[in-house]
């Protein structure tokens, strides 16, 4: 059977076009030149799409968004806007049109958007449950604030609007950008993430649109850039705010045109992707200082998602740790012992504040596994800071072991007076750490069965202090 889609505008050629060109995709269109008509035709047909105009005769688009939203949340609705209105465009996304498209239409781009928007009608009633179950499974927590975080993010999954993600580091952001992507009509395309801050300001043009062969010294042959690589996809751009201005410049003309320039082209490239930034940056207070661009800054910000700290969902820590630990067995091939928590160690979780959040969660852990003599893991073993857990207090070794874990140092936070002393303290004990372990090596041939023996711990903790050390 054939798609249906409602198209509402006051101008014949517009409603023409647009009819024609859904027609040569097998939709049928149902057409309607102001409100009233509009909401007639609801009442009297089912629609898998609608396509209206921001200013009609008796209302606006808004407007209409507004009723959709609130009568038929399932029904995906794009607006038509005026060349360069990128205003009520945004204002349309976030409150919950699905896509826009703008004025002088083109063809391509309105077949990409519909093309998609097609995708979100659920061919079962049981699809939206399968999301649902598969947001649940991987994104785990029983907790209010962790269960609204999901149910955002299977919202947004319908939706093309450009997502911010907001969060401290380790809070699971890249997590949260997949999820979304995956949920959404563009899942059978790929998920391409950047790390903004890590790509040289000299090449992040050319990692962005790519480029062609001979545009520069070393350029032997043509290369594809990451927007081209997500085309039909989605591309999530971590630390959006350590990008260059000038790089900031060409990001903002390729999201509002859908179009690249690859260096060293003449043509441009048209692209259809989906844009997910984040930063554990404060974004609004960069462009306060200038060094984010004001206009950048509202076409990524349609929609903010805030991805709360691991401290703000404390009943979750063991849930999350009983499923860390079940990974890092399968994936270090210890499948066959079954490695359990402590009621000490669980205690120390639940008390500890976790700055690094679920990341260092998973660190503590995967350590913890280095450094258990049984398949029980105690709060000894999670080598947690002091001052940040009081259940650790009470159950440590009175005799510490006789190699310091420079990870322990690592972890702890530095204090505003005197953090030299801690740089200095940390480096002091990784030396130390070198040197021991150095003198038990040759001092057994290198046989690290006896050296680990003579140091007193066990060979799996030496293997993980030779890869920590970078003494293999």
């Amino acid at each position: 059977m054939n798609s249906h889609a409602l198209i509402i505008d006051d101008e014949p050629d517009i409603l023409e076009l647009l009819t024609m060109t859904l027609s040569g995709m097998s939709i049928d269109c149902v057409t309607a030149e102001n409100l009233e008509q509009a909401k007639q035709a609801l009442n009297q047909h089912h629609f898998d799409l609608c396509l209206t105009d921001m200013r009609l005769p008796d209302g606006n688009g808004l407007d209409f968004v507004k009723i959709l939203q609130q009568e038929y949340p399932e029904l995906p609705v794009a607006v038509i806007t005026a060349h360069g209105n990128m205003d009520l465009a945004v204002q349309a996304l976030k409150l919950g049109a699905f896509d826009f498209v703008s004025k002088p239409l083109k063809i391509r781009v309105l077949r990409d958007l519909v093309a998609t928007a097609l995708k979100l009608s659920p061919s079962s009633e049981e699809q939206p449950r399968r999301k649902e179950r598969r947001t649940r499974d991987q994104l785990l927590g029983e907790t209010d604030t962790i269960k609204a975080l999901r149910g955002k993010i299977t919202k947004l999954a319908r939706s093309q609007a450009p997502v911010y993600i907001s969060g401290e580091s380790g809070t699971g952001k890249e997590l949260v950008a997949r999820l979304i992507h995956n949920l959404g009509a563009r899942s059978d395309g790929e998920f391409v993430p950047i790390n903004c801050g890590a790509i040289p300001s000299e090449l992040v043009e050319s990692e962005f649109f790519g480029y062609k062969k001979g545009a520069f010294t070393g350029a032997i042959a043509d290369k594809v850039g990451l927007f081209e690589a997500a085309q039909g996809g989605t591309l999530f751009l971590d630390e959006v705010a350590d990008l260059p201005l000038m790089m900031q410049v060409k990001l903002l003309r390729a999201i509002q045109e859908k179009a690249i320039r690859p260096v060293g082209g003449n043509e441009e490239l048209n692209i259809d992707v989906r844009i997910l930034s984040a930063t554990h940056k404060n974004l609004a207070e960069c462009v306060k200082q200038g060094r984010f661009r004001e206009d950048l800054f509202y076409r990524l910000h349609v929609i903010e998602l805030n991805v709360p700290p691991l401290r703000e969902r404390q009943a979750d820590v063991s849930l999350l740790a009983g499923n860390i630990l079940t990974k890092l067995t399968a994936k270090n091939g210890q499948n066959e012992a079954v490695f359990t928590f402590s009621k000490g160690a669980l205690e120390a979780l639940r008390a500890y504040h976790f700055p690094g959040n679920v990341r260092e969660l998973e660190n503590i852990i995967e350590r913890a596994l280095t450094w258990a003599d049984t398949t029980t893991i105690s709060a000894d073993d999670l080598m947690l800071p002091e001052q940040l857990s009081h259940s650790m207090q009470a159950e440590q070794s009175v005799e510490a072991p006789p190699v310091l874990d420079n990870e322990l140092t690592a972890s702890m936070p530095v204090p505003e007076t005197g953090s030299n002393t801690i740089v200095d303290l940390e480096t002091k004990l990784e030396e130390q750490e070198r040197q021991l372990i150095t003198q038990a090596l040759e001092a057994t041939r290198w046989n690290k069965t006896a050296a680990a023996k003579n140091l007193g711990i066990t060979f799996r903790a030496l293997r993980y202090k030779l890869k920590k050390l970078n003494l293999e």
